[in-house]
């Protein structure tokens, strides 16, 4: 697929007539804002929005938005309730304002019972969506793998998902193929990137994946990450890897000069504010859709907290919180189990429920002192991780100081448990079932303590 430079100019123009800028002279730079992971994050979207503005406001430079998959979430109940009116508004709003390019994610079809219907809603507001997944009906693609962009010099944007099907929705699940990672990039980028251009790759494969593919990009590349939730920019040679976050927490942008040979990527994180300024229509919306579909038990305030918490902090509060109602000395809850950091003041139980993302039993087990300490290395990985160290799929831990002699009794979900060669490094160990005992409940009957102070 071809999006023309003439489209990438009168977007942009349309744009900065709109908002009172001098029309666009020839580019000599350009700018690629990403994010992956949205999951229906309606805390964020308007205030997104509003920060997308800005970025496009700046100067003169054209722009283009990269989403990498997963901008759905049925365990919202208010998207799921409305068919996700307020993910296609602000869908149809970054259309209008620059190119947008979607790469599939497992989430992609939690709104609807077809992954091809999300495509072809998205493709009809403009929105150019990439895929390596195939129709197993059909044995075609789902869309294209790939497509130019001109952006005053070529882009080369290439799209791969995650093969991790149990990631999907189950309904769903036979009638995708997706192939290897590694197998498909293999092919894809030994083509390199066009003539004076830049070549980028939307991997929502997840971290451990792209390790395979990261030593096979030309150098000078942009591969942007998702799956994993993670924040982080990576450098290799000229060549730069991103993830953005999850739940619109970040929007990273890339400021892309070709004519710069030492440097030709420059990536900067913009944090997004929950409490910062909105696009005031995309907010009304929001306002309005949760209003008109949220029940009393779901807006019914569950805890009070003096301060908001971010994403690691709060898992570090709910894997104490697992310890204790296991009487156990650590407790592990997985990073992509949760959605959102809990905010500050009245916590509704829809906000606790956008913070933990699924429930599950608690399960148990008991380990030496040296495999306790051996776990706690690879946990809260939410601060200054040397690359080298992130896992994908990580855990938030606590306390942060395991016992240092005798059996230790651990706790996490049942899918950390499932999966614990990811999670924990190994598939040793032995978990048991705690009876009668359920993820949620334990955190909504500890928060419920802060409602009387």
């Amino acid at each position: 697929m071809i999006a023309s430079r003439r489209t990438v100019l009168q977007l942009s123009l349309a744009f900065a007539t709109i908002a009172g800028a001098p029309a666009f002279a020839a580019p000599r730079r350009a700018r690629i804002m990403m994010l992956s992971d949205l999951h229906s994050s309606y805390g964020r979207l308007a205030q997104l929005l509003a920060q997308v503005d800005r970025v496009i406001a700046r100067d003169r430079s054209p722009c283009l938005m990269l989403l990498n998959g997963d901008l759905f979430e049925a365990g919202n109940v208010v998207a799921r309730r409305s068919q996700g009116v307020v993910d296609w508004a602000f869908l149809a709003a970054l259309s209008k304002r620059c190119p947008v390019v979607i790469n599939l994610g497992n989430h992609d079809a939690d709104l609807v019972d077809d992954l091809v219907k999300t495509v072809a809603r998205a493709q009809a507001l403009g929105i150019t969506v990439l895929t390596d997944i195939d129709d197993a009906r059909t044995g075609k693609p789902i869309a294209p793998a790939e497509a130019m962009i001109d952006m005053g010099f070529p882009v080369r944007v290439l799209g791969i998902g995650t093969p991790a099907m149990g990631t999907y929705p189950e309904a769903i699940r036979p009638t995708l193929r997706v192939p290897p990672p590694a197998v498909r990039a293999r092919d894809e980028l030994a083509k390199g990137a066009p003539d004076g251009g830049l070549l980028v790759l939307m991997s929502h494969a997840g971290l451990d994946a792209d390790r395979e593919i990261l030593p096979l990009l030309p150098d000078g590349s942009l591969c942007l990450g998702g799956h994993d939730h993670l924040t982080l920019v990576h450098e290799m040679g000229r060549s730069r890897y991103v993830h953005p976050g999850a739940g619109g927490v970040n929007l990273s942008v890339a400021t892309l000069d070709p004519a710069n040979q030492a440097r030709p990527i420059r990536v900067e994180q913009i944090a997004i504010d929950a409490s910062g300024p909105t696009d005031r229509p995309l907010a009304a919306l929001i306002t309005a859709t949760m209003k008109a579909h949220l029940t009393p038990a779901e807006t019914q305030v569950v805890a009070r907290l003096p301060k908001a918490l971010s994403l690691g902090d709060t898992g570090r509060r709910v894997a104490a919180i697992m310890a204790k109602a296991a009487n156990a000395d650590i407790g592990f809850i997985g990073h992509t189990t949760l959605g959102a950091g809990l905010p500050a003041g009245d916590v509704s139980q829809y906000a606790l429920d956008a913070a933990v993302r699924f429930d599950g039993a608690l399960m148990v087990a008991i380990v030496d002192a040296a495999t306790a300490r051996s776990i706690m290395a690879r946990t809260n990985q939410d601060g200054d991780v040397d690359f080298s160290h992130r896992t994908g799929d990580s855990l938030y831990a606590a306390p942060a100081a395991p016992p240092t002699t005798g059996p230790v009794r651990i706790v996490t979900t049942d899918w950390c448990a499932r999966h614990q060669a990811s999670y924990f490094g190994r598939d040793d160990l032995v978990f048991s079932e705690m009876p009668r005992t359920r993820l949620k409940a334990a955190i909504k009957a500890a928060l419920a303590e802060t409602l009387a102070h």
